[in-house]
């Protein structure tokens, strides 16, 4: 690879210049403050630079959003600590899920056989009442099914099922969970 050819081709962040910019001097360092701890106040940071969040929503404290204006969030999701969302695409999250501590969702790769490196972007979709265990990794362009939980420290870069639980590096399948009540 040559990485002084690098571009980001078509790529786009998706909001102007002076959005971008606000949100990294402002937007972001509040978010991720251990000095704020009010979820309430997160969740109206997000929204300001638009992020589409439902009611309920908690945050804690040092999460990261790359860009919020590219962040779904349903009701009753709770985003535990130091939990990154890097969002270079959509990252819709849907209700009743729990995303964990240090949980890292990356929307975003390269292509490590195209010669300039190229960028590769793709949404990553978490379906209602799903659990994504701390230290968990999803990749690009993942959807995690229905009421599925991904394990402590798993890493997966392909799709999910729902009612399914998963484990390990890279995640497997280990048991299907039991329809609710």
């Amino acid at each position: 690879m040559r990485l002084d050819k690098y571009t980001v081709g078509t790529y786009t962040p998706g909001a102007s210049i002076w959005k971008q910019l606000l949100w990294y001097l402002v937007g972001a360092p509040l978010l991720e403050s251990y000095l704020i701890p009010i979820s309430s106040f997160k969740v109206l940071m997000l929204r300001c630079f638009g992020a589409k969040i439902g009611q309920g929503v908690r945050i804690k404290p040092g999460v990261k959003v790359k860009f919020p204006w590219r962040l779904i969030v349903g009701n009753y999701v709770w985003i535990g600590e130091k939990a990154w969302i890097d969002n270079l695409a959509d990252v819709i999250i849907e209700s009743h899920v729990c995303i964990s501590q240090g949980v890292y969702l990356c929307t975003g790769n390269h292509d490590w056989n195209h010669p300039e490196f190229k960028l590769i972007t793709a949404p990553i979709h978490i379906q209602e009442s799903s659990w994504i265990a701390a230290q968990s990794v999803i990749g690009p362009g993942v959807t995690v099914g229905q009421n599925t939980v991904l394990g402590l420290g798993a890493v997966t870069g392909r799709s999910l099922e729902p009612m399914t639980v998963y484990v390990g590096n890279p995640a497997q399948p280990i048991k299907k969970k039991s329809a609710r009540i």
